[in-house]
This record gives C-alpha cells, sequence and structure tokens, in this order.
C-alpha cells in the first residue's frame, strides 16, 4: 500500500501555500473532481469513478496527457494520495492541508520517476514546479472567492522548495 510520495525519486517537489478561506472550501475544491477544470485552468477534463475513496479512480487530462490516477489515501479533510502513470511517468501526489486561525496551510508534493523523468531530470524538476505553484495558486484564488472574505487579487503566496 503506498502512503508516501515515492521520497528517491528522481524528482520530488514540495510547494506550499496559505488560502484565507473555511477548510471545508479548500477540501471540497480538491475533491470534487469534475469541478476541477472549473478553477483550474490548465485542467480540461475530470471526472471519478464514483465518491472519492481509496481505491477510487480519477481520470484528467493535462498537458495533452490522459491519466488515470487511483486514490491511495483519504482522509476527510486533511490529506489526499493519488497516484498513477501517465506518458511513461509514474507521479505520487500528496496534499495536505491544515487549519491556521482563519486560513488554510495547503501543502503538496509530488515525485516523479520514469524514462522521460531520466532522460531530462533538471527539466523534468522545472515543470513539476511550476505545475503545482500553479494549481496551488489557482486553489487559492478559487477558494477565496468562493469564501465569504474574498476582498479581490492578491500577490502570489507560493513557495516552491
Amino acid at each position: 500500500m503506498i502512503t508516501e510520495i515515492d521520497v528517491k525519486a528522481p524528482v520530488v517537489v514540495h510547494c506550499d501555500t496559505v488560502v484565507d478561506a473555511p477548510l471545508r472550501c479548500v477540501w471540497r475544491l480538491l475533491t470534487e473532481v469534475s469541478s476541477w477544470p472549473d478553477w483550474q485552468p490548465d485542467i480540461t477534463a475530470a471526472a471519478a469513478d464514483r465518491s472519492l475513496r481509496t481505491g477510487s479512480a480519477i481520470r484528467w487530462s493535462t498537458a495533452g496527457l490522459d491519466i488515470e490516477s487511483t486514490v491511495y489515501q483519504l482522509r476527510t479533510p486533511d490529506r489526499i494520495l493519488w497516484g498513477g502513470t501517465a506518458g511513461g511517468i509514474t507521479g505520487i501526489h500528496l496534499w495536505t492541508l491544515e487549519v491556521i486561525g482563519s486560513s488554510v496551510r495547503v501543502h503538496t508534493e509530488e515525485s516523479w520517476d520514469g524514462g522521460p523523468v531520466l532522460a531530462d531530470v533538471d527539466g523534468m524538476r522545472a515543470a513539476l514546479g511550476e505545475s503545482l505553484a500553479a494549481w496551488l495558486g489557482h486553489l487559492r484564488k478559487a477558494a477565496e472567492k468562493r469564501s465569504a472574505g474574498w476582498t479581490g487579487q492578491r500577490p502570489s503566496r507560493v513557495r516552491v522548495r
């Protein structure tokens, strides 16, 4: 059973942001898979085979890839781990949410392995870092817009490591 990202993979990226919205709002955006294209413009299609739980399949399209991910672990409302292989890349993606006052710290980390990754480790690391930072930025924007306290555009507060 997979419980974490592959920390030994050639590409591992960690990103964090703080979202000024309630935990339930952020969790709903992450777990209502069919709504991903509504707020995440890099995703062109998304569907889950049933309500999310361990073993659920998520089918989604991004960057010209059709991806089928399996939910490896789900702990409502603060942890979801999924992964799969697409285009020769095996990815494992973890999201964790932590309430900090009236905000939520969103941490995401992902590992990539496979032939295309080994062929260009630095380029793949950069691409994954950009992708995760963009996803967090879109999530923050959508959650803050949906929450009552949204006041408009704010500068990005996404940190990539």
